[in-house]
């Protein structure tokens, strides 16, 4: 007889409330995590093999620990965290029998991956031969080398850091990395898939890169130009140096800008102004609509039915070109609902919820 130690953690999705296509420009963003959840559970092995059994995706993965991974295919999450655990001193005497699911629609911009990597980075860590139980910015930092670092993707921290810390935060990277907690009472989602495929490799190269050619040029001939105060009274001393199409959309990032501003303010006021909160997410999606480009006739379909059954406000959310809007639906939910399931693949009623969390940490004889 012997005791056998399982281990479930788990980790909400997100939706990015204000900012979008925002943090990787160091301008602040405003996110909440969702009653969406990715789990892993398992146990120790007798050996130094890894298995991990996907049973959502209809996949397997197994591998032995050693001094250094290498990876076998593009965004190898589990062997990079593994890697980014011993560089930081973490030790695997034992593998582990793992089991992945969760209920966070996949590849639909609700950071079904960041959640995933949060997730084994915090059950890593609790696993080792140090059995750590790191604080959720450490996960979160840990799982953006992991998942972004380690392999020089483009993407940012909102994903990371707004998972494993949980409910809402206004995350800030300028002139350094600023989190703030934020007590605010929303009321519930409606979250529509589109079922539509992300772009997200293109539009990030379309709009990331655009603005941050903008700032180069910009930046050689005023040398003090900078993002993160310029006001949009200002915008016109740049008119003459930059296309049309530039102007246009350095006026959107910093239009977005202010209004993540906003929305913190009324996010911190109480009582909390829902019908406001609803407005300025109808502001933000007309800038991602119409200026950044990033949405999509289906998910314009979805909104626009959102708001005629009763929506406060509603957006794309995530990168774009496909993937997931939702709605503010204080009110309403179950006819909201409705209404996008009627347009979209799969609609669900989501609200805020905690980060990352050890669900099950029991014992079993055998």
């Amino acid at each position: 007889m012997y005791h056998k130690k399982i281990l479930k953690i788990s980790t909400p999705g997100r939706i990015c409330l204000f900012g979008e296509h925002q943090d990787y420009l160091n301008l602040p963003i405003i996110a909440s995590a969702i009653s969406k959840r990715i789990f892993i559970e398992g146990s120790k092995r007798n050996d130094l093999e890894i298995r991990i059994d996907l049973p959502d995706i209809f996949e397997k993965d197994s591998f032995t620990l050693g001094k250094y991974l290498s990876y076998k295919k593009e965004r190898d999450y589990f062997r990079s965290s593994v890697n980014v655990l011993l560089k930081e001193e973490f030790t695997f005497s034992r593998g582990f029998d793992c089991l992945v699911h969760g209920d966070i629609p996949i590849n639909a911009g609700t950071s079904s991956s960041s959640a995933l990597v949060v997730t084994w980075i915090n059950f890593l860590a609790r696993m080792s031969d140090q059995e750590k139980i790191l604080l959720p910015e450490k996960i979160a930092d840990l799982a953006n080398r992991a998942e972004v670092l380690e392999f020089s993707e483009p993407g940012g921290m909102m994903d990371h850091y707004t998972t494993s810390i949980g409910k809402i935060i206004c995350l800030s990277s300028y002139p350094r990395i600023q989190i703030k907690k934020v007590d605010a009472q929303l009321g519930t989602f409606v979250l529509g898939n589109s079922g539509e495929l992300k772009e997200t490799k293109n539009i990030l190269a379309r709009v990331k890169n655009g603005v941050l050619q903008i700032i180069k040029e910009l930046k050689n001939k005023y040398p003090d130009f900078s993002l993160q105060t310029v006001s949009i009274g200002e915008l016109n001393n740049y008119k003459n140096d930059l296309s049309d199409e530039q102007f246009e959309l350095l006026t959107g990032t910093i239009e977005n800008r202010n209004i993540t501003l906003e929305a913190e303010k009324v996010l911190q006021t109480t009582p909390l102004d829902h019908k406001k909160i609803g407005g300025l997410l109808n502001r933000h999606q007309k800038i991602l609509r119409e200026v950044l480009k990033i949405s999509t006739s289906k998910i314009d379909e979805m909104i626009d039915a959102a708001l005629e059954a009763g929506a406060y406000g509603a957006k794309i959310n995530g990168s774009g070109g496909g993937g997931c809007m939702f709605a503010y639906a204080p009110e309403n939910a179950e006819k909201i609902l409705e209404a996008v399931n009627r347009i979209g693949k799969e609609a669900f009623i989501v609200h805020t919820d905690e980060g990352t969390r050890e669900e099950i940490f029991e014992e079993t004889e055998k």
